[in-house]
């Protein structure tokens, strides 16, 4: 493997790109995501085992989303079971490998999440989300503040994950030797990345949060569930479509 090194102006090609491939089969990635979220929320209802389950399995269905991307790209039919490519045709070393990756993804988010909980009330901040009354401005800036501090907490968890079970999948990496080089890949493209997420910021955070906003001022609020949850969902998954993009752009064979 080569790493690459790509222009700041790079991040924009990525969302782009993640554009084109969703173009491709929107069906396919949309039924992929909805999958994932569904699971994902009936996992969460087990007390701790759900949620450590998701976590443990997330590098292995990152690999299979990997996989649906290339099977779009080369024209195949994608079904719900890529999720297990991961764990199919692969030898017993690298599916170890992506469980231990997993492991060590859910413990890293243990971890941060009793490092956030000294500084983020996540009570308040439940109610706040769930709550019908219009927030306060005070609520609106704990909330801002809760989620600065979490994206500056998970930062060095997404940049040694960005890229990782990939390599392992894919280009039989050990687990520490994946992790390192994902951070390097994530650190050497730092200027692309962070122009990447600022657009996946603008389109996933802010756009919900305008449309909200203006179509509440228009008076046409019963139209938000109708509007917000399908842009969001259809967002989401353009995105994971664009982390292929980014795969192919920082690393290709020698």
């Amino acid at each position: 493997m080569q790493l690459n090194k790509a222009p700041s102006g790079d991040g924009y090609v990525w969302v782009r790109q993640g554009f084109w491939l969703f173009k491709k089969n929107p069906l396919a990635f949309l039924m992929l995501v909805f999958l994932y979220v569904f699971i994902a929320q009936f996992a969460i209802l087990i007390p701790v085992f759900g949620v450590f389950a998701v976590l443990l399995l997330t590098p292995a269905l990152t690999v299979g989303f990997m996989t649906a991307c290339q099977m779009v790209i080369r024209g195949e039919r994608v079904m719900p079971t890529v999720y297990l490519a991961g764990f199919r045709g692969t030898d017993s070393i690298t599916k170890k490998n992506l469980l231990v990756l997993g492991t060590v993804y859910a413990f890293a988010i243990l971890i941060l999440s009793l490092i956030a909980s000294a500084f983020i009330d996540f009570k308040q901040l439940v109610t706040l989300l769930t709550q019908q009354k219009e927030p306060t401005i005070r609520d609106v800036q704990g909330l801002y503040t809760g989620l600065t501090i979490g994206l500056l907490l998970y930062l060095p968890v997404a940049m040694v994950m960005w890229f990782a079970p990939i390599l392992v999948a894919w280009e039989k990496m050990s687990v520490a030797q994946a992790l390192f080089s994902s951070w390097v890949a994530c650190w050497t493209n730092k200027a692309a990345f962070i122009f990447y997420l600022m657009i996946w910021a603008a389109l996933i955070v802010a756009v919900p949060f305008f449309l909200e906003a203006f179509l509440d001022g228009i008076g046409l609020r019963a139209a938000i569930p109708f509007i917000i949850p399908p842009y969001s969902m259809a967002a989401l998954t353009v995105m994971y479509c664009s982390f292929f993009a980014t795969w192919k752009a920082c690393f290709n064979k020698e």
